[in-house]
């Protein structure tokens, strides 16, 4: 499976966010996505997920050849602040999710099962999620769309809010499922996108670009990347 996208553009007024994206995302990967504040990365993200119409262009999935139109259960979009229900326990809230969406999970395990893969604690488990930590409310909403399986799993920096140990448990995590999705992963982190990482894009000008590492050592990489980030 591929994520296609052709000649996207966007403009808000007569600033040009998103000039002309060309790219092709293949499933099995974990796509770092870079780019300096106001670079636009949110901006495509919300393109992906038609939060925002796009100016000109297409995005389509590729399976096998076939041409795919992207349904809007096709995306998972993880967003840098989580939006979860407060009024609902953590228990109650993956049980209502799992109850309408049913029908099209995969390989359907029980809400505790689902817990112990996102590693939550028993005694968080039934605690009102206004309760519970930025970080705690990250993990309920990455946890919800991974439960889903889209075909595309956008994340919007969305291990910010954790501490080391549990940043480290959720790349692991995310390495574990990178075989089932496209995975694009957006940070302002260049090291955490070096590590997690097997590919790096740069965002920049409203253009996005593949950085193929070729032969180059850590240290040149890094180098290549603070240049295209730069360029004017």
């Amino acid at each position: 499976m591929k994520l296609v996208i052709k000649n996207l553009k966007k403009s808000f007024g007569k600033k040009e966010v998103l000039k002309d994206i060309n790219f092709t995302f293949e499933k099995g990967k974990i796509y770092g996505l870079l780019g300096r504040n106001g670079a636009g990365k949110t901006t495509f993200f919300n393109c992906l997920n038609e939060d925002i119409e796009i100016d000109e262009g297409e995005f389509y999935l590729l399976d096998h050849q076939e041409k795919k139109k992207i349904e809007a259960e096709d995306i998972g979009y993880v967003l840098s602040t989580p939006n979860v229900p407060e009024f609902l326990t953590g228990r109650e809230f993956l049980t209502f999710f799992i109850d309408i969406h049913k029908k099209r999970i995969k390989n359907l395990k029980t809400p505790d099962e689902y817990f112990d893969f996102m590693k939550i604690e028993k005694e968080d488990r039934d605690r009102l999620l206004k309760d519970y930590s930025h970080g705690m409310k990250n993990k309920m909403q990455m946890l919800v769309h991974i439960i889903a399986q889209p075909e595309v799993l956008l994340l919007d920096e969305p291990l910010t809010s954790f501490d080391v140990i549990v940043a480290e448990e959720m790349k692991q995590m995310l390495k574990e499922i990178k075989k089932d999705h496209i995975l694009i992963f957006s940070t302002n982190i260049m090291e955490l996108a070096l590590d997690l990482c097997d590919e790096i894009v740069i965002l920049n000008k409203g253009i996005l670009r593949e950085m193929p590492k070729g032969n180059l050592k850590e240290k040149q990489f890094k180098e290549a990347i603070m240049e295209a980030l730069k360029e004017e």
